[in-house]
């Protein structure tokens, strides 16, 4: 495939259509610009034309149709035909995806020339679609000299999840290897259930939603637990793991009736390793927070703290909580030299004591001898709605790594867009507590 240049990326709306909100009760008649519906392409491939137009009819449809008149932008067959492509393609990756920056030039007549493109970091997006569209042309595009890396939270909270979602599946199928999408713990049936993305998607699709939810739910089983950039930097949306050791008991003869036992002593938690986190079985729907199955709860769920150990996360009830020494462990073992994980927002951090609050998007939260771990937050103005008059008003941020050595994090923070374009919510957020702390775990057991 020839990935496009930076100046074949799609160009931002025009001012009219950033700013623009709808001045009639009726349904305005779309920009003869946009094709309107998208139909998915007869060969099935997509292009930097069609992306385009997808991101322009998200935007235009998000200002100027209500929700319930999506399908009309998005008819469920292309739905259908997006989100089977990007299944297939999520479900085959690694759940530690190795993600190399360093590429050979197709035109070079000796082997060992090669390239490097940059890689850029984005933490949660929690379906703030027009700061993702601001953040993407701040950013610039992925191309064959930028990669993004998206550390999960795409849904929920935002009114619009489902376009911000879409939208990267479709930057993922046109460009799978210049852009990386990562499981956070949002991509779950319980956490969408409460947080308003099921909602949503039954808002959008009417009669249709439940099938759409349920694709959606699917795709979420396939995404990528971690990455591993140029092989010195780990990500992931709530960062490290436990071990988990199994072993089979003498009990009983046979195979059938053999036991298993599963240490997970909250006494003697050990980090565990990445051979661990390959073997996880990352297709469930809501983590574990017991059983053999830990890691990918682990991955999801965790915290970092200022107290040296590893221990369960008491506030959430499910993950783990761990100091700089494991910082360091994790980091000298595998040579690493940076963590980049997302997963709290300015509503989390101002009930952690010792840690810097969200302000800026990001936090430096532990510098030890072999590196550095931080926090990237990408969603300003978070919670889109929120049940006190005062706001946090921060900004969001993403992480540039540049070659050759990928390990220097440099930070760029943005203000949200504004004006926002009116939308109702999807869930009670004055009832739903503002962090994903005291859940309701019982409601997290699927069958």
């Amino acid at each position: 495939m020839n990935l496009p240049t930076d100046s074949e990326q799609p160009p931002p709306p025009d001012s009219a259509t950033v700013n623009g909100t709808s001045t009639s009760d009726q349904n305005p008649e779309p920009p003869s610009e946009l094709q309107l519906p998208i139909s998915w392409p007869q060969d099935g491939k997509l292009t930097i034309e069609w992306i385009q137009n997808l991101t322009l009819c998200f935007d235009w449809s998000s200002k100027n149709l209500p929700p319930s008149e999506f399908p009309s932008v998005l008819p469920v067959h292309v739905f259908d035909s997006l989100i089977l492509i990007a299944s297939k393609m999520l479900h085959k990756e690694p759940n530690c995806v190795p993600i190399q920056p360093f590429r050979p030039e197709p035109d070079s007549d000796s082997e060992s020339s090669s390239s490097a493109a940059s890689v850029v970091v984005v933490g949660d997006v929690h379906g703030q679609l027009h700061d993702l569209l601001f953040l993407l042309r701040d950013a610039g595009y992925p191309s064959k000299d930028r990669i993004f890396v998206f550390n999960g939270d795409y849904v929920d909270r935002g009114a619009w999840g489902l376009e911000t979602f879409l939208l990267l599946l479709a930057w993922k199928v046109f460009m799978p290897e210049n852009i990386y999408l990562l499981r956070g713990n949002h991509e779950s049936k319980y956490c969408t259930s409460v947080y308003g993305f099921e909602k949503e998607v039954m808002v959008k699709y009417s009669d249709k939603g439940k099938h759409v939810y349920r694709k959606c739910l699917g795709c979420f089983e396939g995404l990528p637990l971690a990455s591993i950039i140029a092989g010195c930097v780990y990500t992931a949306h709530g960062g490290l793991f436990r071990s988990v050791t199994v072993t089979p008991s003498k009990r009983l003869k046979g195979k059938k009736n053999r036991k298993i036992n599963v240490t997970t002593d909250s006494k003697n938690i050990s980090l565990g390793s990445l051979e661990e986190l390959s073997k996880a079985r990352r297709s469930v729907l809501d983590p574990p927070w017991e059983g053999q199955n830990l890691i990918p709860g682990d991955v999801l769920w965790s915290d970092p703290s200022k107290t040296p150990g590893l221990s369960p996360n008491k506030e959430r009830g499910i993950g783990l909580v761990w100091g700089p020494d494991v910082t360091e462990a994790f980091l000298k073992k595998y040579q690493f030299k940076l963590i980049i994980r997302s997963h709290e927002g300015p509503d989390a951090r101002e009930k952690r004591d010792g840690f810097e609050g969200m302000d800026e998007g990001y936090t430096i939260d532990h510098i030890v001898e072999s590196g550095k771990l931080v926090t990237v937050f990408s969603a300003p103005d978070y919670p889109q709605f929120q049940a006190t008059e005062e706001r946090y008003n921060n900004k969001g941020a993403y992480v540039v790594l540049e070659p050759p050595n990928f390990d220097n994090p440099i930070f760029h923070g943005f203000l949200a867009v504004t004006p926002r374009p009116k939308a109702n919510p999807y869930y009670d957020f004055e009832d739903v507590l503002d962090s994903d702390e005291e859940l309701d775990l019982a409601s997290m057991v699927t069958t």
